[in-house]
């Protein structure tokens, strides 16, 4: 009995650990962003509404860097990850950065916009915010996970990606030298 207890529990740590992992795992087409020859930026598809913002397009952002985070407001991990890139914009919307964050529901009651604009509101979320309800726009990045970052340079190439918490200093360093800071 005690050996299938501590298999059990060997087996649910291994499970655990696997999802952390999961964070900082390849994500569809756009995952490994970082090569010599990176690859454009899927145009914005299929989006029901965009809050702060009139609609944009990745052609009407040339010349710009884009940050394209994907988030949902329930994720506590998408919250965790606010308050970095509200600075991020903060500090560099000046300089070019474009952040939009991409609203992608994971549960139903998300989908609502006005649940979208009442989460907009709480968290203080100024920079543009597509919704993105049927999964079109997360579809053409091949993410899989929330939050994830795409950062995308001013010719249209995604050229940076991460998926989860963590490695601020890191996005903020890649968004600084495509700035040229």
């Amino acid at each position: 009995m005690h050996k299938s207890l501590s298999a059990l529990f060997l087996a649910g740590l291994t499970a655990v650990s696997c999802v952390s992992c999961a964070a900082d795992a390849p994500a569809g087409a756009l995952a490994n962003a970082n090569t010599a020859s990176p690859p454009a930026a899927p145009e914005f598809t299929g989006i029901n509404n965009w809050i702060n913002t009139r609609p944009l397009t990745m052609q009407s952002l040339r010349g710009k860097v884009v940050l394209v985070e994907f988030w949902t407001y329930d994720c506590i991990n998408c919250i965790r990850v606010i308050p970095h890139v509200k600075q991020l914009h903060e500090r560099y919307a000046k300089d070019g950065l474009v952040v939009v964050g991409v609203h992608t529901p994971e549960y139903g009651h998300e989908r609502i916009l006005g649940n979208v604009q009442d989460a907009v509101k709480r968290f203080g979320i100024t920079y543009p915010v597509a919704q993105d309800n049927g999964y079109r726009t997360w579809n053409a990045y091949g993410n899989q996970y929330w939050p994830a970052q795409y950062l995308i340079d001013q010719t249209g190439h995604v050229v940076y990606s991460h998926f989860g918490e963590g490695q601020y200093a890191q996005t903020e360093a890649k968004i600084r030298g495509l700035l040229g800071k």
